[in-house]
């Protein structure tokens, strides 16, 4: 999930990165490039964003909680014209209304929000619906936050179930599952194989290494999200693919340990198709270790 995100077009295209000559490697991941929907022209028509995901080298896209029906087939329908798979949703409520709130409207409100974007998911033959599970705040401790959220999301596992979707749960900064060990123990307690990890290698960058957490959770992730991260003038932020401090050969080399043969949806600001093409180039050397 995205948050601060100073990176721009312009800045990412005026990159001395451009500049840089793309060689293939052998050793390219067997993983999947995914762009995320909200990073494509909102001006363009659902049907010509799809087209354009494509264009740029992408070969799926993760698309946001759509509750209003006719919108919902037309992305369907653009998935299936174009090709470009629609692999996951990414869920829209769980911020708003955390499963983690003593407020039972706001729970059912966020329960609601996941019930359609596991709807969304079996309509679409998306495999994962994304979950921020809980928030800690002045409000929740952590101890409520786990509690909660685990009761709440175990009844959602019939759903999932038989929808055939993945509920993934993110790390994200939240307060929350702030270790790897923590997260794989948060996992493992649903006992369930609808319940996963869905990595996201920028999130952890401020309080940890995105290698150590990759092989902490191994076999659980079922997904990956791709961006880069920095800590710059005492300011911490999120940047263009290649110009933060990430060790991506370490990402490289973790994921090819675990045998992680999914799918990874770069997550950054949006674009035209120019900006778009550099970050689906930039997304490549990144899965071939070319950097």
């Amino acid at each position: 999930m995205l948050y601060n995100q100073p990176m721009t077009r312009r800045t990412l295209l005026a990159s001395p990165i451009l500049a840089m000559p793309f060689a293939a490697s052998a050793a390219r991941l067997p993983i999947k490039k995914a762009v995320e929907y909200s990073m494509l022209p909102n001006s363009l028509p659902i049907g010509d964003r799809f087209q354009l995901a494509k264009d740029c080298g992408f070969e799926e896209i993760e698309c946001p909680t759509t509750p209003e029906q006719d919108k919902a087939e037309e992305m369907l329908a653009a998935s299936k014209k174009t090709g470009l798979r629609i692999h996951s949703v990414m869920n829209a409520e769980h911020w708003r209304s955390p499963l983690s709130s003593a407020d039972p409207a706001v729970v059912e409100k966020s329960m609601e929000g996941m019930r359609t974007s596991l709807r969304n998911a079996k309509m679409w033959g998306a495999d994962t619906v994304l979950l921020v599970p809980a928030v800690v705040n002045p409000e929740t401790t952590y101890a409520q936050a786990w509690e909660r959220s685990q009761r709440n999301i175990k009844k959602l596992i019939p759903l999932a179930q038989e929808s055939k979707v993945i509920i993934g749960i993110e790390e994200v900064w939240n307060k929350f599952l702030l270790s790897p060990l923590e997260f794989a123990r948060y996992v493992d307690e649903f006992q369930s194989p609808w319940i996963r990890a869905y990595f996201d290698v920028g999130n952890i960058e401020i309080w940890g290494y995105p290698q150590d957490w990759i092989r902490t959770l191994g076999k659980r992730i079922v997904k990956v999200h791709i961006k880069d991260f920095a800590f710059k003038k005492r300011q911490a932020e999120f940047t263009a693919l290649l110009e933060g401090e990430i060790d991506w050969k370490a990402v490289h080399t973790a994921l090819g340990e675990i045998g992680y043969n999914g799918t990874a949806t770069v997550e950054l600001s949006g674009g035209n198709g120019d900006y778009l093409k550099e970050v689906s180039r930039r997304f490549e050397k990144i899965l071939s270790a070319d950097v």
